[in-house]
């Protein structure tokens, strides 16, 4: 099979944010993609009635939205774009007393009882999977990285691979499921993996092995098209990117910035390293596999595998020197501001850990986690974000 692979400027940014739209009240799921979408659609006289928003696109249950932008050249382009669509779509939420909510699940709306959107491709995906699909109450961050060349794109996918747990650690915030703590930072991370090509990705030497696998799944029925390997990392050939797909929903633009900045200097640190002829080092499977669990289960406290000789760290210790390291890589691409926000990120503390404590301060009621999420998303949105006099981010 010949994949072509449509080149991209490089180290250019595609940003995609899920958010759930809850009730403003009660903090439950409410199934209004359709009023929000056809709002936001009648607001650009430009669209045609057959015509899709060009960055507020249906998901599939109908409690989902998802935001995204055009092709960026830095993050704060990126960050401005997801923020004017996203007040674009709050705009419509507001009448509806409904709020923007963006975490790895919703803590306690019944998964089964949520209504899937009326596509057929959505109708194929609950036929196949039965059971599993029907629990997909799941929603997350994407980062697009551009690529020049398709000869970059498996070295992508085996350095982002290395650095699958400190996403998943800065981003775990879905420790509740249908109304009880699962005791994991992030259930999303082992639950998206049960649908079919989804969880991390086979590693290839070259763009050649990749084509294979597509053409050997293709034949054998798994999938019709490559846009359907939903590997958490992934190469997009359509769109000449690199597709980071680790991390929970992020209720916070500032935190979206931050996760940005670091796939986005990783992936031109990974390229750079390339083109001047250095391997990109990879681990066996069976380390990769189990940084994708501790850090599931551990969050921020994770003591993560480093390299194949099975050497270990705290993901945080680890995660500060590469910080550092990055530096005159986020000085080149003009994010070093927004690189520093991962460092905020671990101070704050991760979605799994604040939701926890606003837990315990509610006597364990987990309609106040919602609600505390969605308040934090509409100040992200709005520009009202504020830090109190402990640190912590409010209103």
């Amino acid at each position: 099979m010949d994949l072509p692979f449509a080149p991209s400027e490089r180290s250019t940014l595609g940003l995609e944010w899920e958010l759930a739209l809850v009730d403003r009240e009660t903090g439950d799921l409410r199934s209004v993609a359709d009023h929000i979408l056809t709002a936001c659609h009648d607001e650009m006289p430009s669209l045609g009635p057959e015509d899709d928003h060009p960055y507020v696109k249906r998901e599939l249950l109908t409690n989902t939205v998802e935001v995204i932008t055009d092709v960026c050249d830095t993050v704060d382009e990126g960050i401005s774009s997801l923020r004017e669509t996203a007040r674009c779509v709050q705009r419509h939420c507001d009448p509806l007393g409904v709020e923007l909510y963006s975490q790895g699940s919703h803590p306690f709306a019944p998964p089964r009882e949520q209504p899937v959107t009326d596509k057929e491709r959505y109708a194929e995906l609950i036929r196949r999977t039965q059971w599993w699909g029907r629990q997909m109450v799941i929603y997350g961050v994407h980062v697009h990285v551009g690529l020049t060349d398709r000869r970059q794109a498996m070295p992508a996918v085996d350095g982002l691979l290395n650095y699958y747990p400190h996403f998943q650690a800065l981003s775990a915030s879905s420790p509740y499921w249908s109304g009880e703590d699962t005791g994991y930072a992030s259930q999303r991370a082992l639950m998206f993996q049960q649908l079919p090509t989804a969880g991390l990705p086979f590693q290839f030497d070259d763009w050649s092995g990749f084509e294979g696998c597509v053409e050997d799944m293709t034949h054998t029925g798994v999938i019709d098209d490559v846009s359907e390997v939903r590997w958490d990392i992934r190469a997009v050939p359509r769109l000449g990117t690199v597709e980071m797909r680790v991390c929970d929903g992020l209720a916070t633009l500032e935190h979206i910035a931050g996760i940005a900045a670091l796939t986005q200097c990783l992936v031109h640190s990974i390229v750079r390293d390339v083109e001047q002829g250095r391997r990109i080092p990879t681990m066996p499977p069976w380390h990769t596999q189990e940084n994708k669990w501790r850090a599931a289960r551990y969050g921020l406290d994770a003591i993560i595998i480093l390299d194949a000789a099975g050497t270990e760290e705290l993901v945080t210790d680890h995660l500060m020197r590469e910080l550092n390291r990055l530096e005159p890589v986020a000085a080149e691409l003009g994010c070093v501001d927004e690189l520093g926000l991962v460092e905020q990120m671990m101070r704050d503390g991760a979605g799994y850990q604040r939701q926890r404590e606003v837990a315990a301060a509610h006597a364990g009621d987990l309609h106040p986690v919602v609600v505390d999420s969605a308040a934090l998303t509409r100040a992200s949105i709005e520009g009202t974000l504020r830090r109190g006099p402990d640190g912590t981010l409010g209103r």
